[in-house]
């Protein structure tokens, strides 16, 4: 990662997304790696994420992360942003965003100020996710709902950027070579699909194509 991405303004991130108004359309910029994994007729469940990238006065940013309840049935203990399926109710990706974070840890929204979308992403579970970028002002107090998370944390913004920590790995699944982005922060193994929405965070920061 070049040194200037990560310290980019977040009021200046905005103009590097896909504006709130326009939500991203699209299969999902990952979709080829699924080809031999989903029928190319699947119907993917709509869901979106908040990764919530906390605007500290005095500090550097940091990315708000879940870990979710082993018992799940989707992607049970690994690290992710608050998020879920959108439903019937929600006016859309933005709102479902924001119930969610609500829902799983209790973020409010007058702490949130939306800035655009990353690209969609698609997932061997059949989800097609649209993540929601947005800046928190810090003041809130987080409780996360047992049946859904586990523990909630932050990790800095230009740690999980860094070309340095934000790796390609590879591994055997279903029979054939699989590559999937993994960090690690601390204790915290993120891989999969958070790293992958990591990785397309700082190629949008950085002006590139993920």
């Amino acid at each position: 990662m070049r040194p200037s991405a990560a310290g980019t303004a977040l009021s200046e991130l905005g103009g590097r997304l896909h504006p709130l108004d326009h939500p991203p359309c699209g299969s999902g910029w990952n979709r080829a790696e699924l080809a031999d994994l989903l029928p190319s007729g699947h119907v993917f469940r709509e869901a979106a994420v908040l990764v919530g990238i906390v605007d500290h006065p005095h500090a550097a940013p940091g990315v708000l992360l879940t870990r979710r309840t082993v018992t799940l049935t989707h992607h049970g203990g690994q690290i992710s942003f608050p998020g879920g399926s959108i439903d019937p109710g929600d006016a859309g990706p933005r709102e479902a965003a924001l119930r969610e974070a609500w829902e799983e840890i209790r973020l409010p929204e007058a702490h949130v100020e939306p800035l655009g979308y990353l690209d969609p992403y698609v997932t061997i579970t059949g989800f097609r996710v649209l993540p929601l970028v947005a800046r928190l002002r810090p003041g809130f107090a987080l409780t996360a709902d047992p049946a859904e998370v586990d523990e909630v944390f932050e990790a800095p913004l230009s740690f999980l950027l860094d070309r340095r920590h934000l790796q390609r790995h590879a591994g055997d699944f279903r029979g054939k070579r699989r590559h999937y982005w993994q960090v690690r922060y601390g204790d915290h193994r993120i891989w999969g699909a958070t790293a992958a929405m990591l990785v397309n965070l700082r190629d949008r920061i950085e002006g590139r194509k993920t």
